[in-house]
Formats: C-alpha cells, sequence, structure tokens
C-alpha cells in the first residue's frame, strides 16, 4: 500500500530552534528568546488544530505527548526516527517491519527510546539502524528516503543526513531498489532533506527539478516517475522553499485520498498546480508557521506513517 489512515504525532514539550540541526538545515531561523517563547507556545497551538484538520478529514491520529527531559526540540518530527512497513509475503501472509534510523545530531537520537516508549502502536523492531552513527553515517527516515511502497523505489538525495551507504543496506533489508541524486536550493546549499523537494503519491509525483543540476540525472528521474505511472508536478526553487515538496499522501478510513501540505505551501501553489492537484485529492493545508519557521520542517515531517 502507498498510502495509510494512520499516522503518530508526537506534541512537542520544548520545541523550538535546534542549534545543532541548524548546521545543515538551511530553512531553520532563529530567533530571539522572548521570540522563542512565543514560538513554543504559538507551536502548540498549531499542532493541536493540526491533529484535529486530520481527524475530521476521517485520518485516524494517534498523539504521543513528549516529555521535558530529555530536551528533545525536534522531537515532533517523528517521521525522521521511525517507518512502518506492511508488504504482502509469497504465502499470502502480512509481514510488518519496523526501522529505527540513524540521527545526524546527537539531541535528536534521544528522541527515538520515547518514542518507542510513549505511542500506543506496538512497535517490534525488526531493523535497528543506529549503529551507523558511530561511523557517522546517518539516514534519516522518510525524511531522507522518499518512498514508492507500492513498487519498492527509494528516492532520496544524498547529504550529511543521507548517506549512500546506509540506503544501499537499507534498500537490501527492504527489498527496494533506490535512486539518488545531489540537490541543492537556490543559494547553492545542498538540501538536508528530500522530503523538502519531492513527494510521490499513488498516482501524483511533486518535485523541484531545479534544484537538481546534474540534467542526466534530471531526465532519469524524470523518467523513473513516469514509469512508475505517476503524473509529475514540478515546483519551483521559491516554491520548495515554502515547503511546497514537504506533502504527504493519506487516505481516510473510508478511502478518500487526502493530500497533506501546510497552508504556506498550499499558498505558493499556482491556481494550475492547485487546480491539479485538487481534481486528484483533498488538500488538508494546515498553518504551521511558527514550527516551520522555528523547526525547518513542515507538514509532512510532523507525520510517521503507522502501516
Amino acid at each position: 500500500m502507498q498510502t495509510t489512515d494512520h499516522v503518530l504525532m508526537v506534541r512537542p514539550c520544548r520545541f523550538g530552534y535546534n542549534a545543532e540541526t541548524a548546521v545543515n538545515n538551511a530553512f531553520q531561523k532563529q530567533e530571539s528568546q522572548d521570540a522563542a517563547e512565543q514560538i513554543a507556545a504559538r507551536a502548540l497551538e498549531e499542532f493541536d488544530s493540526y491533529v484535529q484538520l486530520l481527524r475530521d478529514e476521517g485520518v485516524i491520529v494517534e498523539v504521543m505527548q513528549d516529555s521535558v527531559a530529555p530536551s528533545t526540540p525536534d522531537s515532533i518530527f517523528p517521521n525522521n526516527c521511525v517507518s512502518t512497513h506492511l508488504d504482502r509475503l509469497p504465502d499470502g501472509n502480512m509481514r510488518r517491519t519496523v526501522v529505527l534510523y540513524p540521527m545526524f545530531a546527537e539531541n535528536r537520537r534521544k528522541e527515538i527510546s520515547k518514542l518507542l516508549a510513549g505511542c500506543d502502536s506496538n512497535f517490534e523492531i525488526a531493523i535497528d539502524l543506529g549503529g551507523y552513527e558511530s561511523r557517522g553515517l546517518f539516514l534519516e527516515g522518510t525524511g531522507s528516503l522518499i518512498l514508492d511502497r507500492e513498487r519498492h523505489i527509494a528516492y532520496a538525495c544524498t547529504s550529511p543526513r543521507t548517506s549512500e551507504e546506509v540506503v544501499r543496506e537499507w534498500a537490501r533489508l527492504l527489498g527496494y531498489r533506490y535512486f539518488l541524486f545531489d540537490a541543492a536550493d537556490s543559494n547553492g546549499t545542498p538540501i538536508y532533506h528530500t522530503n523538502v523537494m519531492m513527494h510521490v503519491g499513488t498516482e501524483v509525483a511533486v518535485v523541484c527539478l531545479d534544484a537538481i543540476s546534474d540534467a542526466a540525472k534530471r531526465s532519469e528521474l524524470v523518467s523513473l516517475l513516469e514509469e512508475s505511472g505517476k503524473s509529475i508536478v514540478e515546483i519551483s526553487l521559491d516554491q520548495m522553499a515554502s515547503f511546497a515538496g514537504n506533502m504527504l499522501e493519506v487516505r481516510s478510513t473510508s478511502g478518500r485520498k487526502i493530500l497533506v501540505m501546510s497552508a504556506a505551501a498550499k499558498a505558493s501553489l499556482t491556481a494550475g498546480q492547485l487546480e491539479f492537484l485538487e481534481s486528484r485529492l483533498k488538500i488538508v493545508s494546515p498553518d504551521l508557521t511558527a514550527i516551520e519557521t522555528a523547526g525547518g520542517g513542515s507538514a509532512r515531517c510532523m507525520l510517521a506513517e503507522v502501516f
């Protein structure tokens, strides 16, 4: 299955600017201490409203409350720490695989134990890639990996948080093939997570092709997406900077397709892009201004899919 009707979200306790992740996340912006306190309060309001929007659309939202200690300012982005996978075996039975990931920032590694202890889902760990952290190699879940789950293809842009070696091992263990490329923003800064520039759903792929300078790689990516049956919506570098690439397709319990993006991302799209997407999916677009500003992540980053 490409999509799920069940997501895990982590309600933050001390959300704010994370200096450890800011070294390679160009989307983060640091504020004064007074502003930081206001952002933390506003982030809680944005989080709660986002949860309610999804529930109103018929999505099952499992909420875990973060704890004060240890401090985990980025706990609101659980999709980087864990992913779940449901596949049908040759004998017809279903296999559920849960993967834990090696995280770049030391304070983000503390999220994993809290996540496993605090959520309601029964996570029986099948694959733990955390050992790569000791070698300085990282792979940050579905931030690093954009998955075509139906065709078992993983897309990833290499970065300090996305090691080719770990991608290769992940693909071997999960039975995926993978496509790697380099990508950068309008300032030439490497993109830290693939999911800020790219989304793959059941029918539609959204991608910032301008972020890929290698023309041959761009062409290969387009060909692979089209061969996989995806209609491509190309976004600009400016739209990517407004988190237009940070989308996720989910579904309601009744089976309706829903495309989640932030209000800023939706506002950046052209009328033609919106018309195309809305002809295929229901768009849900929460206001995540404070979270995007301090955390450098958006709507997709806040959702860990549960399969």
